[in-house]
């Protein structure tokens, strides 16, 4: 997909500063990325944790940069110009702009001329159920005939046409690329997982959102925020009413998890906040909260899924849902909530809601007659793997095995808390890899293994593939196997090399091959 800025001129793009000795020529992009960049193309070349865009500003000379943006963290040097050597001539203007980290989102807002401004962006942000909440998000609109995009995890694009990503959220360049080309696109709801990471490094900052949204809470990425305080205060800066606090602009409109800890006390610092739970004994305070609410008096757990007694701020309904798990009715719940405070019509949403799929390495189910279920999930913490599991428990007539990993070069500290709740939820585990990255897989084991109590019931198969055909072949007709941690993913890093994978592709080869025999 291409984008064409309405921003003309490299004068108009840094504010028509009239110090400025700039000639005045069309510019067609921002890249952050030397190997995107094409003729007319703008180069911003930051320097960031693993590599420095510095480096890489020749070949971008060379692939047709007309300009280059560098950082600068003195005051005095912003804006200054400096002219860069290209076919022997110092005709190449590199500017250095003060904090151009920080300020990349909205500098790239400005050259793609607002385009959230155009759309009904959704931000969703919390440890787990981004993904599904967006995707669930999306297959509703869609289903309600507005014409929806997603940004995030499992890929960018209109729905049912999405291409990977390579990070949850996306560059502050790229957000604001794709967000204009949805508008060429005619889009009308963008559902976009804003992670940690992204609102620390400012790639939505300046961003115009219709609505912000909160799963959950739990540990993850203290290897990047080093602690739960600084996690949370990264979560709070989409909803903060505070204006130099938060990062985002947006109607006012926020959904939040009630049944989160974190969620609970935020609510009570929002005015204009949708309070969502999935649990039954929360039904009474969440409407005595004096705010729009969306609840349940009950679920009832079946093999298909669940049958939720929803009432709400807007009406009752019962809603009969295919998503396995109480922490997916949660997901469910919290969808429709957004979607009801967005103005969706009640009715509508509800009765479209029972219409809406699984997501691709969300708690899905392969099976095939004769075999044990494996379902495989994304589950990659501690809290996310135990509601997995717990999940999974309901729909288990047999033993409970659970085959996970843990990332190499990521918070450590999570390892033996898997281990933990493997140990406490499953009946068998199978510890094996995940994505090792640059570490010892026998050392991320290990790390694991410091976690349990006993070294009954378990058993250790480094390669993935080996793990997953062992445990099928040992596994019982009535069993449930979850395999945890890569969900969605379809590639495995070890060392710097990312390798094709899939736990899907490999499960259904085995099941297949079982059947056959």
């Amino acid at each position: 997909m291409m984008a064409t800025s309405t921003f003309k001129t490299l004068f108009e793009l840094l504010g028509g500063n009239q110090n400025l000795e700039l000639d005045d020529f069309p510019l067609n992009h921002l890249r952050i990325d030397s190997r995107n960049v094409k003729k007319n193309d703008v180069f911003v070349a930051i320097k960031g944790h693993s590599v420095d865009g510095r480096a890489f500003i020749p070949q971008a000379i060379s692939a047709g940069a007309v300009a280059v943006l560098v950082e600068t963290n003195s005051k005095l040097s912003d804006l200054k110009i400096d002219y860069l050597e290209h076919d022997n001539l110092f005709v190449i203007p590199q500017i250095s702009v003060f904090q151009l980290s920080r300020r990349l989102s909205v500098i790239a807002n400005d050259f793609y001329h607002s385009p959230s401004k155009k759309l009904s962006v959704i931000g969703v942000t919390g440890t787990n159920g981004k993904t599904t909440v967006t995707q669930l998000i999306a297959q509703c609109t869609t289903l309600l005939n507005d014409k929806t995009a997603i940004l995030g995890t499992i890929g960018n694009g209109i729905y049912n046409q999405l291409e990977p990503a390579v990070n949850t959220t996306a560059s502050a360049i790229d957000v604001q690329s794709l967000l204009s080309d949805f508008v060429k696109e005619q889009v009308k709801v963008v559902a976009m997982e804003v992670s940690s990471h992204g609102l620390v490094m400012n790639r939505v900052k300046g961003l115009n959102c219709a609505a912000t949204v909160f799963t959950n809470l739990s540990r993850d990425h203290l290897d990047y925020h080093k602690t739960m305080s600084k996690y949370a205060k990264a979560k709070w800066s989409l909803f903060s009413p505070d204006e130099k606090e938060r990062l985002v602009e947006t109607s006012g409109k926020s959904i939040i998890n009630y049944d989160d800890k974190y969620g609970k006390r935020w609510i009570e610092k929002l005015s204009h906040v949708t309070a969502v739970s999935c649990q039954p004994k929360s039904l009474c305070r969440l409407k005595a909260l004096n705010r729009p609410y969306v609840g349940v008096s009950m679920i009832e757990y079946n093999d298909k899924g669940a049958k939720i007694h929803m009432e709400s701020s807007w009406g009752n309904a019962i809603i009969n849902s295919r998503l396995l798990g109480e922490f997916n009715v949660s997901n469910l719940l919290i969808s429709i909530a957004t979607l009801l405070t967005l103005n969706y019509p009640f009715f509508a949403v509800v009765n479209m809601a029972c219409f809406l799929k699984p997501i691709c390495g969300r708690m899905e189910v392969l099976h095939e007659k004769n075999s044990p279920t494996v379902i495989v999930d994304y589950a990659h913490t501690p809290d996310a793997l135990q509601k997995a599991l717990q999940a999974s428990r309901i729909h288990c007539q047999g033993t409970l095995w659970v085959i996970f990993g843990c990332g190499g070069d990521r918070d450590t500290g999570k390892r033996p808390l898997m281990a933990e709740i493997a140990e406490q939820f499953a009946d068998k585990i199978v510890l094996t890899n995940d994505n090792p990255r640059t570490e010892d897989e026998i050392k991320i084991i290990h790390d694991i293994q410091q976690g349990l109590h006993s070294t009954d019931n378990i058993q250790i198969i480094p390669d993935r593939v080996q793990a997953i055909t062992q445990t099928l072949s040992q596994a019982k007709i009535n069993d449930v196997i979850l395999i945890a941690g890569k969900g969605h993913e379809d590639y495995q890093i070890i060392g710097k090399t990312k390798y094709h994978y899939s736990d899907q592709e490999i499960v259904k080869q085995l099941l297949g091959a079982e059947n056959r025999s």
